[in-house]
């Protein structure tokens, strides 16, 4: 018998797998150094164009929420025919993708370090552990939303 439980514990660990696989090795350099924003420097290959970092966000958020989908279709529901509604699948996948570009803005990030006295461990690298916290304690919400169909 599949439990709502035995679902959303499977749907979280295939959202985290494929979150950690596009995270890093799926993200490329460029997504990394532009995702929160990013204008034209001494470095920039194409100087004269202005950017804000939004194609970098879209495209790797994009690998998240494709990754997420293939994920989805290959291990609950074709491998372990787990029951995965339409809608259930569709809501989770785009909250999959606005929550993680929303968060690799880092805007967010920024504002809960500065507000629980984290600037110190702000400025020693710590806004990439927030970042990902923020991404695992989100990810709850994708794998509830598979319940649709079986509540």
């Amino acid at each position: 018998m599949v439990t709502q439980a035995l679902v959303f514990l499977i749907a979280f660990v295939v959202f985290y797998a494929a979150h950690l696989t596009a995270d890093y090795p799926l993200q490329t350099d460029r997504q990394a150094a532009r995702k929160a924003g990013w204008t034209e420097g001494d470095t920039d290959p194409r100087p004269g164009r202005h950017h804000h970092g939004w194609g970098a966000n879209q495209a790797h958020a994009g690998t998240h929420t494709a990754l997420s989908l293939i994920a989805l279709l290959l291990i609950p529901n074709l491998a372990l025919g787990l029951p995965l509604s339409i809608l259930g699948t569709i809501a989770a996948l785009a909250w999959i993708h606005v929550s993680h570009a929303a968060i690799d803005r880092r805007v967010g990030v920024a504002w809960w370090m500065r507000h629980t006295g984290q600037t110190a461990f702000q400025a020693h690298g710590g806004a990439a552990h927030v970042d990902q916290a923020a991404h695992i304690v989100l990810g709850l919400l994708p794998a509830a939303l598979l319940l649709a169909k079986l509540g």
